[in-house]
């Protein structure tokens, strides 16, 4: 290759790191000149070379372990900022919520964070859990292709890993993506695409990191084989609930029986959510219902429809509520609806079922939350992700309608306390009670086509920006809808298309 040819191709790969990828696009685009053409032409060798190189980078990206590399991170350094607002000063909140998906740490409070992250390839990872030794366990994959993962919080690094069983044929992928917890003794509870529910040690006699299952409760005697579990979750008896996706609910037996089952004759897409009071909560595609156990069997309590609009929404996977029950303080549960031209954060009571309130969320024709609400006392922050499809919808800075909303329950009114413009497009955000910090994946618009992706924090009392930091450039930083974590190191975690971040304070 020429010299010139060469500090050209040297210059304009600079100006794409700071400017984003205008560079390349305004460099094509003069290739229509034929006299371009003609002097960019490459010889043989030329291409042999390039690709030749193509192909060791990605051998070398292909072979290295998993959390080996960092996520690469994509062009604009120059043109986003790195950081902006100020060290927070942590305003404890009074009330808290007693939903059990409660931050699990304090989060960072912006002081000189510290960003790090591990590649895990195209296998994306989602429900970050902490062990009581502060490890993660994540699962990765989809569909016929999952496992279980415990990682070093601090490395990000994989320690051990244990694939889950694949679907039957009859199951197709109905059930791409599932949820799992952990019990008291640190163990995974997780089910399994052929109908089983495994319950797996996350540490051996040792303490070293370990996935071997210690109990198998086999369920494929009551659930067909077109059907599939979607969830567990334990109540506050420590039983183990379950839903299917044709809408079957039910329980362990913790004495060793048969498992005891329900049927709710409407299909499901979300997780399940227990309520302090034994209650059990299940969002079907068209009602909230609520499940307690009466003599050892599972009964439904109540049953409350919710208006389903017309049908699933854009960038919005279920037919109904996009998301799970969520419960907050005095005996109160909230979902949203799937309302046109607005959806309603929808606020019950939990005893009885009945309507204590409701409230209209964002535009117009543009408003859907596809994942858990956060519980703040009495009332809850949504996230819209409206119009959020896919990694492809907040390509070359483009973003979705976006915005956050806190409502709050005042008496028997819901009560809206703020809105943000933040466009958090498909991570469910997490609580730092002891900071009265909200953290949420967020995305901003750029002219400059930059795909730059931000932690940001908000005062949960008035929903002003305290911080945001730059996580990365690029479409592999997207979380894609999995939720954030708060770590018991005070340390923020999400989990994007390519592998897991971590954003820390400066470290000392």
């Amino acid at each position: 290759m020429r010299l010139w040819r060469t500090a050209v191709l040297l210059g304009l790969g600079l100006l794409w790191f700071w400017l984003g990828p205008l560079v390349p696009l305004l460099a094509l685009a003069s290739l229509a000149h034929p006299r371009v053409r003609r002097a960019w032409r490459p010889g043989s060798r030329v291409v042999a070379a390039w690709a030749l190189a193509a192909v060791v980078l990605t051998g070398l990206v292909v072979v290295a372990p998993d959390g080996l590399l960092p996520l690469p991170s994509g062009s604009g350094a120059l043109v986003t900022p790195g950081y902006t607002g100020r060290p927070f000063t942590p305003q404890p909140l009074s009330v808290v919520a007693p939903d059990a998906d409660a931050a699990a740490g304090d989060g960072p409070l912006g002081l000189s964070p510290e960003v790090d992250s591990a590649l895990y390839g195209t296998d994306q990872c989602g429900g970050l859990v902490f062990t009581s030794g502060g490890r993660l366990v994540v699962l990765c994959g989809e569909g016929d292709d999952q496992r279980l993962r415990v990682v070093d919080a601090d490395s990000l690094r994989p320690l051990a890993s244990k694939d889950l069983p694949d679907p039957p044929a009859e199951a197709g992928d109905a059930c791409a993506e599932v949820s799992f917890h952990l019990d008291g003794l640190d163990r995974v509870v997780v089910p399994t695409a052929d109908r089983r529910i495994l319950v797996v040690a996350t540490a051996d006699g040792a303490g070293e990191a370990d996935l071997t299952t210690e109990e198998t409760h086999d369920l494929t005697g009551v659930l067909p084989e077109d059907d599939c579990l979607l969830a567990v979750r334990p109540d506050s008896d420590d039983r183990t609930w379950f839903v299917t996706r044709q809408g079957r609910a039910g329980f362990v037996d913790p004495l060793g029986g048969p498992p005891r089952l329900l049927e709710l004759g409407e299909e499901v897409d979300q997780p399940l959510t227990a309520g302090p009071d034994g209650g059990v909560y299940v969002v079907t595609q068209a009602a909230l219902h609520r499940l307690d156990v009466r003599r050892g069997d599972p009964v439904a309590t109540w049953r409350s429809a919710y208006e389903r609009g017309s049908g699933r929404k854009p960038g919005q996977r279920s037919q109904g509520s996009g998301s799970p029950a969520t419960v907050l303080a005095d005996g109160l549960v909230a979902i949203t609806d799937n309302a046109n031209p607005r959806m309603h954060v929808v606020v019950h009571d939990a005893a009885d079922g009945a309507r204590v309130c409701q409230s209209e969320l964002f535009d117009d024709d543009a408003s859907a939350a596809e994942g858990a609400l956060v519980a703040v006392g009495r009332g809850v922050v949504v996230a819209n992700t409206h119009g959020y499809d896919g990694p492809l919808r907040t390509l070359l800075g483009r973003v979705p309608a976006g915005g956050l909303a806190r409502v709050d329950v005042v008496g028997r009114e819901c009560v809206p306390a703020w809105t943000s413009e933040a466009v958090a497009p498909s991570a469910t955000p997490a609580l730092a009670p002891a900071a009265g910090l909200l953290y949420a994946w967020t995305k901003r618009r750029s002219w400059w086509g930059v795909d730059a992706w931000y932690l940001s924090a908000l005062d949960v009392r008035t929903g002003r920006p305290a911080f945001s930091v730059r996580t990365g450039r690029g479409v592999l930083h997207d979380t894609h809808r999995s939720a954030l974590a708060l770590g018991p190191d005070g340390a923020a975690y999400a989990a994007t298309l390519a592998g897991l971040v971590r954003v820390r304070d400066e470290q000392r």
